[in-house]
């Protein structure tokens, strides 16, 4: 259909099309089923252990090689606190991002909770202020 018979047809100036074959709806959208899940559920499944209780570890890397270390951690499900006290600056500020990379990647959240140490929190974790 050709550009000035598409608004014609919006402006309600031409008649309707009559084509040849009915089309037929398909009630079931592939790949959404009984074993459907959102992303999120999918996430926390993936890397929420449950036969483990969750742990929280502390890490002080020194360098950024120490940063496969801390990812691991991460992806088991367990809930990471990062000090980056001991790191220059510049070191200090590629880890974070590395982290915040992470947190995003794996679905879940990075917060500052003291001067150059972070909280990296799996998605299945709440993380409440008070």
């Amino acid at each position: 259909m050709g550009a000035v018979r598409k608004v014609a047809t919006y402006l309600g100036l031409s008649g309707v099309e009559d084509y040849d074959e009915s089309y037929e709806y398909v009630d079931d959208v592939e790949g959404e089923g009984e074993d459907w899940q959102s992303a999120s559920e999918r996430a926390a499944r993936r890397w929420h252990s449950t036969s483990e209780p969750s742990q929280i570890v502390m890490l002080t890397p020194r360098k950024y090689n120490d940063a496969p270390l801390i990812g691991r951690h991460f992806r088991d499900g367990q809930t990471v606190i990062m000090d980056v006290n001991c790191m220059s600056t510049a070191e200090a500020t590629r880890m974070v991002d590395f982290a915040a990379g992470l947190a995003y990647g794996c679905e879940g959240r990075i917060e500052r909770i003291a001067e150059k140490v972070f909280l990296l929190a799996p998605a299945d974790v709440e993380i409440t202020t008070g």
